[in-house]
């Protein structure tokens, strides 16, 4: 292995977290859960490729999940990680091009591995040796896809078409929608079909010259929204107003089908993309009757079913097939065969206006979490939880009060030019409209319930005067 790495993964961790409703949600998606492992997607993703030398990583992720990104990767030791911030979703055509004039801007032109942040892959051994054996294809211009060996005639799949040998590699003809069950059948028997992984493999400056080549509409949208670049804290921001004209399209339609230098290299790995309930209990450890079940879970004369209880006890009887899914505001109940209905029931309830669409019970913030415990007319109560070290905005509010108990650790807490320790047990009232901060200075986590009670109690019924994660 070379001393001087050359390989940069870009982790694309976009994504509005439908298909895996009510555990994924827009601002909570899948690449942010656990799903049968210690580590999240995206910590997956980002150490999968172990001690193959590399570059440190380059995320692409939205507005909204940045800071629980950030987050996650602190959590595994790689505060190294770029985290470049969609203006908005425009597919990955224009994500990956973003990335690639992040990597040439100091000078460079890295060998770039694309890769989604909400993949499976369990063979990463194996995966590694495939990576690796491939770069030599890259370095002399290729643009390389993965393309996963099929394993039964899937229909929650795009295909892509292979054609005759082109070195160590096949030639690509084209990339196919998702088929009928009668046509991945078809495709299966050919063995010139392969499921699309969405991993890539190719110089930056490759990249970038097919793309000008094929679409250089998109190219002229993301330079310009790249040359309006500004940092901020721990991220990378674009030109919003130009890169919402940008067209939208996916690197498949816009690159790899037109380009004469893309080839497609088998990957038998283990791999899914846990596209639906029906997917993750595939891709899930059962017991002898077939049953996936994860947390609190009590079944009786059941078989094939996943069930996952996030916050209490979750019984059945009976059930074959089925999908049960429980947490702290929703349950969720269906056939397996039905699952990608979901989308539809997502699409309904957000018409609907309704938050779970959006956001969990439990709501990540940059300072810690909070947890809301219970609500009704004038009033709501919340469990909230502070990291070390943290500290929210210096704020009021226009039309509500607040009480808050420290149940563990210390708080300090402004209130005007006062400020204050609060140990376990110990309270105090915020007024409507008096301006106050709370803060965690010591070195374990912060609990409080907070009482609030008002004539209104939305979360923008917060005007900031200072805050350190730059959302005043």
């Amino acid at each position: 292995m070379s001393d001087t790495p050359n390989l940069l993964p870009v982790i694309l961790a976009g994504g509005s977290g439908t298909r895996l409703w009510p555990l994924s949600r827009k601002y909570y998606a899948k690449q942010y859960l656990s799903l049968g492992g210690e580590k999240t997607m995206l910590q997956e993703a980002v150490q999968r490729l172990g001690d193959l030398p590399h570059l440190p990583p380059l995320l692409i992720c939205n507005e909204g999940t940045r800071f629980l990104a950030a987050e996650q990767m602190r959590e595994i030791g790689r505060e190294d990680a770029s985290i470049l911030l969609e203006p908005a979703g425009r597919n990955t055509a224009p994500a990956i091009a973003l990335g690639a004039f992040e990597a040439v801007a100091d000078g460079g032109d890295p060998m770039l591995l694309v890769m989604p942040a909400d993949h499976k892959i369990t063979d990463t051994t194996k995966f590694i040796e495939t990576i690796q054996a491939s770069i030599d294809l890259a370095g002399v211009g290729k643009l390389v896809t993965f393309g996963i060996t099929p394993t039964h005639p899937e229909t929650g799949y795009g295909y892509i078409r292979s054609g005759e040998a082109d070195g160590s590699a096949l030639k690509v003809e084209a990339f196919i929608e998702k088929p009928d069950h009668e046509t991945a059948k078809g495709y299966l028997e050919t063995g010139r079909y392969y499921w699309n992984s969405g991993i890539f493999m190719f110089r930056a400056s490759r990249y970038l010259e097919e793309l000008e080549k094929f679409r250089p509409d998109i190219l002229k949208a993301c330079q310009d929204a790249f040359a309006g670049k500004q940092a901020d804290l721990d991220f990378l921001r674009f030109d919003k107003d130009v890169f919402l004209a940008c067209p939208e399209d996916s690197i498949d339609y816009a690159v790899m089908e037109k380009t004469e230098a893309s080839v497609v290299v088998p990957l038998d790995v283990g791999w899914s993309d846990i596209g639906s309930w029906a997917a993750l209990w595939e891709a899930s450890p059962k017991d002898a009757d077939e049953n996936c079940e994860v947390g609190d879970v009590v079944s009786l004369n059941g078989s094939g079913n996943y069930i996952s209880a996030g916050s209490r006890l979750v019984t059945a009887v009976g059930c074959e097939n089925m999908v049960i899914v429980e947490t702290k505001d929703v349950v969720f109940v269906a056939p397996k065969s039905t699952v990608q209905d979901v989308k539809t029931l997502v699409k309904r309830l957000k018409s609907e206006g309704r938050t779970e669409v959006e956001y969990h019970r439990e709501v990540y913030r940059p300072w810690g979490k909070y947890d809301k415990v219970d609500m009704g007319e004038r009033y709501q109560v919340k469990r909230i939880t502070v990291n070390p070290g943290a500290k929210l905005s210096v704020q009021k509010h226009l039309h509500r009060a607040e009480h808050w108990v420290v149940v563990r650790g210390t708080a300090k807490v402004t209130k005007a030019e006062e400020t204050t320790l609060l140990s376990e047990n110990q309270s105090t009232y915020i007024p409507l409209g008096e301006i106050h901060a709370l803060e965690n200075p010591g070195k374990v986590p912060l609990e409080l319930i907070e009482v609030q009670s008002g004539s209104y109690l939305g979360e923008d019924d917060i005007v900031r005067f200072k805050d350190k994660y730059g959302r005043s």
